[in-house]
Parts: C-alpha cells; sequence; structure tokens
C-alpha cells in the first residue's frame, strides 16, 4: 500500500460510520483562497504570489502550462481545492469496483484568462483482519498483502465492521485554478 493509500485508509476511519452498512458514506472538505502575482520570472518559469495576509509564495510553473505568458504582476490567482473520499464496506462475495487510480489530468481553461481543473483519483481495497476496540485501532490487509494496524481516534467509527469486510476507499482531489487580471 503507498503512502496515498495508508492516508486513505486513515481518512476514511476517521469518517463517521453511522451509515456503514450498504451505503457508502461520503466525506470531503473544500478550500478557497487567492493570491495576487508580486513577481514572474520566465526563464525559470518561478512565480511569486501574496496572499491577503501576506504570506509569500514561489512555485515553479511546469512546461505544460500553455498561457504562462499571459500572467502578469499583479494578476489574481484564485483556487478551489476539493478533497473527498468515498468509503464503503463489502461484505465477502460481492464484486469489487471497476478500478479509479490513474495519474493526475490537467484541464486547461478555453475562457479568456488562463485557468486549469487538475485532478487525480485513487482506490484501494483493504480486507479486515482484527478489530482492537479497546486501543481503539483496526488492523487490516492491504491489496498487496501487507498488513497494517491503524489506531482510530474515536471508538465509535469501528462500529458497523466485521472481520471479513472488503473496506473500498476512493480518494479524489480537484484543484481549480483561475487568473483575473490585475485592476
Amino acid at each position: 500500500m503507498t503512502r496515498t493509500g495508508v492516508a486513505m485508509l486513515a481518512f476514511a476511519l476517521a469518517v463517521p460510520s453511522v451509515a456503514l452498512g450498504q451505503n457508502p458514506v461520503t466525506k470531503s472538505n473544500t478550500v478557497r483562497g487567492s493570491a495576487t502575482i508580486q513577481a514572474i520570472d520566465s526563464t525559470t518559469r518561478m512565480v511569486t504570489l501574496r496572499t491577503k495576509d501576506g504570506e509569500e509564495d514561489t512555485f515553479r510553473v511546469g512546461s505544460d502550462v500553455k498561457r504562462f505568458n499571459e500572467l502578469k504582476v499583479g494578476d489574481t490567482v484564485n483556487f478551489t481545492y476539493v478533497e473527498s473520499m468515498v468509503v464503503q464496506v463489502r461484505k465477502p462475495g460481492a464484486s469489487a469496483p471497476a478500478g479509479t487510480s490513474g495519474d493526475a489530468a490537467i484541464t486547461p481553461s478555453s475562457g479568456k484568462t488562463p485557468g486549469a481543473t487538475m485532478s487525480a483519483q485513487a482506490h484501494t481495497t483493504v480486507t479486515v483482519k482484527a478489530i482492537h476496540p479497546e486501543v481503539p485501532s483496526v488492523t487490516v490487509v492491504t491489496d498487496d498483502g501487507r498488513t497494517v494496524t491503524r489506531k482510530i481516534e474515536n471508538k465509535k467509527n469501528l462500529e458497523g465492521y466485521k472481520v471479513g469486510d472488503k473496506v473500498d476507499i476512493t480518494y479524489t482531489v480537484a484543484m481549480l485554478m483561475t487568473v483575473e487580471p490585475a485592476k
């Protein structure tokens, strides 16, 4: 199991288990923000951004960004970051969902100003090997055969799980970025 898979498992087990029967449980988080372009180095493709709070950071803009030359100092970069997780207990004998893991996809904006949507999705299935309510923790076997034990913050999140359950976890991240010209 990759680091992403372990993170997915930890996040999944933090999801309240009230509806862990046959219905999938979905948890998502959205963060919005903006920053102003302070500096652009066209040779190295480095852009320095400053938030409203005065925090600055410099980023390298990859060559896959085709409208880099349209960025100007003073432009505002708006972003929306979304991460979501769908967790569903699959009883023994039930069929697995189709694979969804893959490389990140970038879709450039066709609007008047530069922008893009980037997204990636990963899927993993683990099998519950043991449940330790006294700790509380759960031990699972990953799809590549490794045994992993993770502590659970809230003991109630173990309710509804049984040894032998297959737990399907789909983790999706997406970032939408748009640029507004300086006023």
